[in-house]
């Protein structure tokens, strides 16, 4: 059974939850899922069934969309509503909602957007030196992180409500929302947390192609919901072969592309003479070949 599942996560629970409760309906443990989303947030999450698995380091790295509530006066040490609270701006909620009132959102968000630098927070499932920040953070420990690179592509206003905004995030992959809700309520000069966050978007896939993970338990696992694996990759340049070069790509051997340029060091879909995806190849710039990393067939 290969394939891809798109779920909408609930809140409450891991992603790695979501792949265990899935693994146990389809009976399988080849599960995986790609880009990490907390408890407290719902929405898309892509899950690889069988050789898709194969595939995740050629998805998680697909821009993110997000809707996010944000609320201004404290922040916590978790930047959400689950952690304690560790600053606040000492003012009335009426008098946050009042400045809030003037301020202009346009000029704030564009400080944002573009490409920056962001510090994964301590809250997080990035690893350093093989441990989780978050599993660090609970035991009360706090290393340097170094800051890594990002872009927000999309930042806007959806709705202003008492002291909350809600806001759409268009991003890279590995942008933290909750860093950026910080980052928003400090340029404000009043402190923010995340108390929502929704990913509307992975890659190719939306919303509307999600189905809740209740649906795959309360019933038999609908088959015709396993997406094709090629879905996964329709955002990466093919290359068609031969049936002799399909072969030779079966058996790990690399091919030439004189007459094609790809980006250096590009990933590649390599494609057989029926059009069927056969392997994942890297292009080497300077042999001029792609070489193929993972085969399938």
């Amino acid at each position: 059974m290969d394939g891809i599942l798109i779920i909408d996560k609930p809140a409450g629970i891991t992603s790695h939850d979501v792949v265990m409760r899935v693994r146990r309906v389809l009976g399988t443990k080849r599960v995986g899922h790609t880009g990490t989303l907390d408890p407290l947030a719902t929405g898309v999450l892509v899950l690889l069934i069988g050789n898709a698995t194969r595939l995740a380091k050629f998805i998680d790295k697909d821009e993110k969309e997000y809707e996010a509530l944000l609320k201004f006066g404290s922040e916590t040490d978790t930047g959400d509503a689950t952690g304690r609270q560790k600053a606040e701006c000492r003012m009335q909620n009426a008098d946050v909602v009042q400045l809030l009132a003037t301020i202009d959102w346009e000029d704030v968000f564009a400080k944002f957007r573009g490409d920056t630098l962001q510090t994964p927070p301590m809250y997080s499932a990035k690893k350093i030196a093989g441990k989780k920040l978050c599993e660090l953070a609970r035991a009360g420990v706090e290393v340097e992180r170094e800051a890594v690179p990002i872009t927000i592509h999309e930042l806007q206003l959806i709705e202003q409500a008492d002291s909350a905004i809600r806001i759409r995030v268009s991003c890279s992959a590995g942008t933290y929302i909750r860093t950026l809700a910080e980052g928003i309520g400090r340029e404000v000069g009043l402190g923010a947390h995340l108390t929502e966050l929704r990913r509307t978007r992975a890659g190719k896939f939306g919303i509307q192609d999600a189905a809740p993970l209740d649906e795959y338990e309360s019933s038999a696992f609908p088959l015709q919901a396993l997406r094709p694996i090629t879905e996964a990759v329709e955002h990466l340049p093919e290359l068609n072969l031969t049936a002799e070069r399909s072969a030779k790509t079966r058996n790990g051997l690399s091919t030439r592309v004189d007459d094609i340029t790809f980006s250096r060091g590009s990933a590649v879909r390599m494609l057989d003479e029926n059009s069927d995806l056969i392997a994942i190849g890297i292009y080497d710039g300077d042999q001029k070949v792609v070489k193929p990393k993972i085969v399938l067939v």
